[in-house]
């Protein structure tokens, strides 16, 4: 069974984190699924895609129970990060 473009998602930038104080909320995990597809050079699927995706995945948006890692959670970190210029 091919990989879907969710669970692709998934694994590059996500990780599970069962006993996490701070799961990942639904916007947390979007923004961070859109760096994810500027950094494969996608075009991002919309809110209500990525959250229809998700469930198929079998992942709850409420309380993820994942944690950000590599080189989108950086850039979700930066890009969300408040300038103070």
């Amino acid at each position: 069974m091919a990989t879907s473009h969710f669970q692709q998602f998934l694994h590059d930038a996500t990780s599970p984190a069962p006993d996490t104080d701070s799961p990942l909320g639904p916007d947390c995990l979007y923004g961070l699924y859109t760096s994810w597809c500027l950094i494969q050079g996608l075009t991002p699927k919309s809110d209500t895609s990525f959250r229809a995706g998700m469930r198929r995945c079998r992942v709850n948006l409420r309380g993820t129970r994942r944690k950000m890692k590599g080189r989108a959670a950086a850039d979700y970190i930066l890009a969300s990060y408040p300038y103070a210029g």
